[in-house]
């Protein structure tokens, strides 16, 4: 629903108190203009720097003073008629209890006199004494369509915007942006390139998420070739997303937990997935959204799970979530409960969300978190990566070798339990210190040693409990030395 017809509902239902969150505030105000013309409403302005502007009448002495400007919608006030007072971003003066008393004592006699009171506002800061008297509606960012004919709007000259799938790429590069921002990036774009293409966009995008300090974009090259084993869950992961873009909320993918012992490519399995699947990845550190005010934290994790929707279809990463999260028991004691608001909010998100995020979580020990973070329509599939095989190492051996320029005949230390991380910390050391595979793995010591209890411990809480990563169906713990074994379980046992 576009802003226009939320604003004309409230409006009909008599709402004298209307805050709208939008950061375009003059595509906000044309639409509010618009609206007044089709029904033929009086509409006055009033901004810091321009004062009271009242169509037919230019500027009221006194037009800059906030309190004069309140009290001027009751003059605008006809026995028919209908009157809005659009106040651009008023909530800079909501420290005033002068203001705030005005502003009340005018919301509620609107209700006789058909005058209303419309803020306009990138954020929604309202005093308790106004809480109950305004109602809240957000100007929506410029969907698919929009974003085309701003794109065409900019590239007006004969073959500077493709179409087909190439300008399908485009948009979705340009979701999240507004519609200053998309202006922008499509004209940065012909400059460079001399047409538009979704490289340019993306750049501009990953500055702008920058700002917010809450998501982060990764531009990395990975790719699952760069990775050793993983099949079943590479697999999973890319036909679970072949929905892109569907329609149906319902039938839209969720995402996946990656649980396994430090080193084995969790974090590296997420990084890739976007550029396997051709969606951009979001980076969520769940430490920057704690914030030292009062109902920051809540605030953040609300406005970043807002950028995640608003950049759909992508793929949000969550590295080492418990450790993010570890507080929640203790919350109430600890921090007066912000971690644990911060975790239901999430949680919500996880079960409800209807766009296309795809959301990879990782962890090293589950055990630190909820039950409730891990059950059925919160992801897709919990899956544990184990110790990679011989046949995996050998893989990974190969990878990491032809990465560092290290000759792939030399021999290769005894590897035993070895993560890929350990693969690839001996390959570099190999590169950096000019010396043979064996002497590098001298300075290689294996978490299957150093935290070889908490290995065992979390490979045996994993079997029959979480999907294999190396093969489909439920991973199972058998004694080393022996061959692995995976068993499925039918669909009613699991």
């Amino acid at each position: 629903m576009i802003l226009a017809n939320k604003l004309s509902e409230y409006i009909r239902a008599a709402f004298t108190g209307i805050w709208i969150e939008s950061h375009e505030h003059q595509d906000a105000l044309t639409e509010i203009a618009g609206l007044c013309k089709q029904e033929d409403w009086r509409l006055a302005t009033w901004d810091v720097d321009q004062g009271l502007q009242i169509p037919g009448q230019g500027q009221p002495a006194g037009g800059n003073d906030p309190l004069a400007a309140i009290r001027a919608v009751s003059a605008m006030a006809s026995p028919e008629g209908t009157a809005l007072l659009v106040l651009v971003n008023f909530h800079r003066f909501l420290n005033s209890a002068e203001i705030v008393q005005a502003l009340a004592r005018q919301i509620q006699e609107g209700k006789v006199t058909r005058t209303f009171i419309v803020v306009l506002s990138p954020v929604v800061q309202l005093p308790v004494e106004l809480e109950k008297l305004f109602v809240v509606a957000e100007h929506p960012l410029p969907d698919r369509d929009q974003l085309g004919e701003i794109a065409r709007g900019v590239a007006t000259e004969e073959g500077e915007l493709p179409g087909g799938d190439a300008l399908a790429s485009i948009l979705d590069s340009a979701c999240g942006l507004t519609r200053f921002e998309a202006e922008n990036a499509f004209a940065l774009s012909l400059v460079r390139h001399q047409g538009i293409h979704p490289e340019t966009i993306w750049e501009l995008k990953s500055q702008l998420l920058k700002k917010s300090g809450l998501v982060s974009l990764h531009r990395g090259s990975e790719r699952f070739a760069d990775l050793g084993g993983l099949d079943a869950i590479k697999a999973f992961c890319l036909r679970a997303m072949r929905r892109q873009g569907s329609p149906d909320p319902l039938r839209r993918p969720r995402g996946v937990m990656l649980l396994s012992p430090p080193g084995c490519g969790k974090s590296a399995f997420a990084k890739a997935l976007g550029n396997e699947a051709g969606r951009p990845t979001l980076c969520l550190d769940i430490g920057s959204l704690m914030g030292s005010l009062v109902g920051s934290t809540e605030g953040n994790i609300r406005q970043a799970l807002r950028i995640a929707d608003a950049m759909a279809p992508c793929v949000l990463y969550l590295d080492e979530v418990e450790k993010g999260l570890s507080g929640v028991a203790s919350s109430g004691q600890t921090d007066s409960g912000v971690t644990a608001r911060l975790f239901g909010t999430f949680l919500t998100w996880l079960n409800d969300h209807e766009s296309d995020v795809f959301v990879v979580a990782t962890c090293n020990d589950i055990s630190k978190l909820p039950p409730e973070f891990a059950r059925a329509e919160r992801f897709d599939g919990v899956f544990f990566m184990d110790l990679p095989t011989a046949e995996q190492r050998q893989k990974i051996w190969d990878i990491y070798s032809s990465l560092f320029g290290l000759d792939p005949s030399q021999q290769r230390p005894h590897d035993d339990n070895w993560t890929g991380a350990e693969v690839r910390a001996c390959c570099r050391l190999a590169a950096l210190l000019d010396v043979p595979l064996s002497a590098a793995a001298q300075n290689v010591v294996p978490i299957a040693v150093t935290a070889g209890e908490t290995v065992e411990r979390l490979r045996n809480w994993a079997s029959g409990r979480c999907l294999d990563a190396d093969r489909a169906g439920v991973y199972q713990r058998v004694e080393s030395g022996s061959k692995r074994r995976k068993v499925s379980l039918k669909p009613s046992e699991n």
